[in-house]
């Protein structure tokens, strides 16, 4: 982990359930119905999508959507096995929704406004971890989502010593950009948000 041997900050982390995989409705499989986002399609992002910066983008705003059909890319956002819960915590072998980082009730999506807000709860009020935990989920909700959506990733009110300073940092584009110019820095984040094996 980062660090290389340094003492973990939460070295008794509590662990918590999963939650069921999202079942997918006939509706959602149905092409020719139109298909908007919610919460727990946030909540279940799974990785590795083209995103914002692929090819094959139609006006519709899906990555892919013009080359491989709406229905074929609902189907594989929706797919269940690597998704926003499963972002790897950067300091223990286990996902933010195991560590309740990251919870489906604090996920708010406007799909008329295109919006999404999610709120996340560092595991102790000291974590300097957050900033980097809170860049990785936005990270993953940049390169998810259509372009037209308006990010807000903040901390939990009242969970977080500096939840203010991070907020501050999450919300200004440019300094998100420069982090994701430092390559060590991006080299975390990718590990992040990568599968585990």
């Amino acid at each position: 982990g980062p660090g290389g041997g340094a003492p973990l900050e939460n070295a008794n982390p509590l662990i918590y359930r999963r939650s069921g995989e999202r079942p997918v409705t006939a509706r959602e499989e149905d092409d020719e119905l139109p298909d908007s986002i919610d919460d727990r399609e946030i909540f279940d992002i799974l990785p590795g999508g083209e995103g914002r910066a692929g090819p094959g983008r139609d006006e519709g705003g899906w990555p892919g959507a013009g080359a491989t059909g709406v229905g074929q890319l609902r189907s594989a956002f929706l797919n269940p096995a690597h998704l926003i819960r499963s972002i790897n915590d950067p300091e223990h072998p286990l996902t933010l929704e195991e560590l309740n980082v990251v919870e489906q009730v604090r996920v708010k999506v406007n799909d008329a406004e295109s919006t999404v807000s999610v709120e996340f709860t560092p595991t102790i009020p000291h974590c300097s971890m957050a900033t980097l935990i809170g860049l990785s989920i936005k990270v993953k909700l940049i390169r998810s989502l259509p372009e037209r959506f308006k990010l807000d990733v903040h901390i939990t009110p009242g969970t977080h010593a500096s939840e203010h300073a991070v907020n501050k940092q999450l919300a200004d584009k440019e300094r998100v950009a420069a982090a994701l110019e430092n390559s060590h820095l991006l080299e975390v984040v990718n590990q992040c948000l990568s599968a585990r094996s």
